[in-house]
């Protein structure tokens, strides 16, 4: 990690105790990498929904391609941090899509979601759902704001049946606020090998980094990182 990192890192969250500090799944990351600049609980923040799409219309059909190539036709789905939007491809038919968000308001009106539950995994990172229950998972433009993201991605792993894929999606775009510290001190690369290393502590096999629409064009860059759950 770069010198500006570790003290963007080192200096700018020391001053809150309250705080969140490094998980001990990750312990050569620095001490609050972890930490946001408001700590407040992340359901008070999400309580009004948000019908905005976060991307633009060009990473959007990427995330769609990725999903595309990914996720079985019949297959449940889960659409972890999801919204109002799945972005899975509209000509695919899946058995069931689960979605996870922190907004009722925004899931409810997700015409993709067969079912849904609203629940802060930066409070419980544990899922309701069965072992081995869920064919694919993605997770779109939201994974910066976990704050046990290895956590989340071992409880995912669960629950997907072996060899099936996780897929991380991301692009340049946050709420700089609730975004933890060590996500905003590194950029797209860097953040896609973050993401990566997320996946091999959670267990996950096969783990690929996949710069869909890399920077400098005139639409969003998209980064997609891809795990599968193992055979045995």
């Amino acid at each position: 990690m770069e010198a500006g990192a570790q003290h963007a890192l080192s200096s700018g969250h020391d001053q809150n105790p309250k705080e969140p500090v490094i998980s001990r799944d990750l312990p050569e990351l620095p001490p609050q990498a972890f930490a946001k600049a408001d700590p407040s609980p992340d359901a008070r923040f999400y309580a009004q929904p948000r019908f905005v799409t976060h991307i633009d219309d060009g990473a959007i059909a990427a995330v769609t391609a990725l999903y595309r190539d990914l996720f079985p036709s019949g297959g449940v789905v889960l659409d972890l941090m999801s919204s109002w939007v799945s972005h899975l491809p509209p000509e695919v038919a899946y058995g069931e899509v689960v979605g996870h968000g922190l907004n009722g308001d925004e899931l409810a009106a997700n015409p993709r979601l067969t079912r849904f539950f609203v629940q802060d995994l930066n409070a419980d990172p544990a899922l309701a759902l069965d072992d081995g229950s869920i064919d694919a998972a993605g997770c779109c433009v939201s994974v910066q704001y976990l704050q046990d993201p290895v956590g989340v991605f071992r409880e995912v792993r669960r629950v997907l049946k072996p060899g099936a894929p996780f897929a991380i999606t991301f692009s340049n775009r946050c709420f700089p606020t609730k975004a933890i510290a060590i996500w905003q001190a590194l950029t797209g690369d860097d953040q896609a090998r973050l993401v990566a290393l997320y996946l091999d502590r959670a267990g996950f096999s096969a783990v690929e980094v996949r710069p869909l629409i890399r920077p400098g064009g005139a639409g969003d860059p998209l980064w997609g990182v891809v795990g599968r759950a193992p055979l045995g």
